[in-house]
């Protein structure tokens, strides 16, 4: 049972995330021999101002 986090900032709708949600499972199940009903996808928006990289939150960039 295959369990997909996928971190990304808000913003994204909920088509776009049922076309990435579709893709993840596609290939997941085409490379690990998953099932799509034993595959899980889970979406965690986080917010530009709690997400830094290379010392700079993202909201300031």
């Amino acid at each position: 049972m295959p369990i997909i986090r996928v971190e990304m900032w808000t913003g994204r709708t909920t088509q776009q995330k049922a076309e990435l949600a579709k893709a993840i499972t596609d290939a997941v199940c085409r490379v690990a021999g998953s099932k799509p009903e034993a595959t899980f996808v889970v979406f965690t928006d986080i917010p530009k101002e709690n997400w830094a990289q290379s010392g700079k939150l993202a909201s300031q960039t």
